[in-house]
């Protein structure tokens, strides 16, 4: 089932029994992280909070949380399905044949359906609040640990412009409420929405920025998604719903945002303006410290008649957040292994929190591949601020956690099969000596072979002929099990 907006997405987990509503009246300063963090780690249902302490708007929350819902979210019934129609797009090859041509005419037909749709009129703006409507506190925004500098906005579509190409891009960096009309604006060096900040600032013009929350939930999904510089993330959204999403032209600013969004924040960022934004209780399960971020005013924000606010908290794993990630990890495989063939599968466990840790298994052929396989991902996007990459070979199941480590621990030898390196980290890891910067650990836990620096064979693994254990298997109940 397809779900174009968040009232047919909340209908639908209500109906299946994946929804909670919660009608007594919680406060959004920590009380309802407490609570939807306690749903989380019990795997829970979504949460619908209809009575907000200062807010006429009802929140949801942990609707992401499951492999079901994140399944429902984005329309498919397991993650390998989309992988597997990526994959199918990646493989089109020069027609040499009519036959082939027709099937790469409607290969690129199909692709060329989901570009987004400009309408005239929408839903997300069927109510507009100016200047004297109050703005960011009208929202039900969560302040969600105690240290943290104060409420922020952490499930926000953040929509900016390249001021060279005009280009379009949406990703998802929080915002930290600072007033009634200003947050900070955290989007990372490395992040789409700084590169066109960086370009606004070299011409030293404002930049304008709209803010989505809500809508459709695979325009939610798709503003996380690791796609490359200049791809449109509203493209991969109506990939995933197999129809183009719907946009509009924003009442203030210069930028088309998604129709069925529950909320619109429009505004600009003062290239010459900064502020401290944090202390923030981040996805590693620490607080992320405080420093210097632009500064987003707000001259707007519109909404449906319907509206309901969108939430997500972030902390120790596994939490909502992991199962979006994990939809990444089997989403875009198809594209690493596009570019690194070796590759059989990768698993990114939870708590490594996706960015500490990545396990990878290969079809090695020949001495050195799993060393070359490490560095090859640690030049590769978002994969370059990988702390861990441990490689195995293709046999093994990286779902298979006592395996994984029982083969790291008895596989390993520390000088020969360890690679230290250094380089950009992810923003959040609190252990690298420099923010953005550290050690980086490559481990070889394949099977090794004389060229590698066994001087000995490898050893056979213990393993029970297969005749046995078909006898074993007939007589099982004849031993009284």
């Amino acid at each position: 089932m397809v779900f174009k907006n968040l009232q047919a997405f909340i209908k639908e987990l209500e109906s299946i029994g994946e929804l909670k509503r919660i009608s007594a009246e919680v406060d959004p300063v920590l009380e309802i992280t407490e609570i939807a963090d306690r749903i989380s780690k019990d795997n829970g249902p979504a949460l619908l909070f209809e009575h907000v302490k200062g807010s006429g708007f009802p929140l949801l929350i942990n609707a992401f949380g499951s492999f079901k819902r994140m399944q429902m979210a984005i329309n498919c019934d397991s993650f390998e399905e989309i992988a597997a129609r990526i994959e199918t797009h990646l493989k089109i090859k020069p027609p040499e044949s009519f036959k082939d041509k027709i099937k790469t005419l409607f290969a690129l037909k199909e692709i060329a359906g989901f570009i987004p749709k400009k309408v005239k009129s929408a839903p997300c703006q069927e109510i507009v609040h100016g200047d004297d409507s109050g703005l960011l506190d009208l929202l039900p925004i969560l302040t969600c640990w105690p240290f943290d500098g104060g409420p922020f906005i952490t499930l926000p579509i953040v929509v900016t412009k390249d001021p060279e190409n005009g280009i379009q891009n949406i990703g998802m960096y929080r915002l930290h409420k600072y007033d009634r009309a200003t947050t900070g604006m955290h989007w990372q060096y490395n992040k789409d929405g700084a590169g066109h900040f960086d370009r606004h600032k070299e011409s030293g013009k404002r930049m304008e920025v709209a803010i989505a929350l809500g809508g459709a939930p695979a325009v939610t999904y798709s503003a996380t998604a690791p796609l490359p510089p200049e791809v449109d993330e509203l493209v991969l959204a109506g990939f995933l719903n197999k129809s183009p999403v719907d946009i509009v032209k924003a009442k203030t600013v210069d930028l088309y945002v998604p129709a069925e969004s529950d909320f619109i924040i429009e505004g600009y960022v003062d290239p010459d303006e900064e502020r401290i934004e944090g202390p923030f209780g981040d996805h590693t399960g620490f607080y992320s410290p405080a420093d210097s971020y632009p500064v987003f005013h707000v001259t707007c924000i519109s909404c449906r008649k319907d509206a309901v606010y969108p939430a997500t908290i972030v902390g120790k794993p596994p939490m909502e957040d992991c199962y979006m990630a994990k939809a990444t990890e089997r989403i875009f495989l198809p594209l690493i292994r596009m570019l690194v063939p070796e590759i059989v599968d990768m698993e990114l466990p939870m708590e490594g929190v996706f960015h500490n840790c990545a396990l990878v298994s290969i079809d090695k052929k020949f001495p050195g591949q799993a060393k070359k396989v490490i560095n090859i991902l640690w030049g590769l996007g978002q994969m370059s601020s990988t702390k861990f990459i441990a490689v195995f070979d293709k046999d093994l199941d990286l779902k298979d956690s006592s395996t994984v480590v029982w083969k790291l621990l008895n596989n390993v030898d520390p000088k020969r099969d360890i690679l230290m390196s250094e380089g950009p980290l992810d923003a959040l890891d609190h252990s690298a000596p420099y923010a953005d910067f550290g050690g980086k650990m490559g481990i070889d836990a394949t099977r090794k072979t004389r060229e590698e620096g066994m001087g000995r064979d490898w050893p056979e693994e213990i393993s029970m002929s297969e005749k046995v254990k078909t006898k074993v298997d007939k007589r099982w109940k004849e031993y009284g099990f």
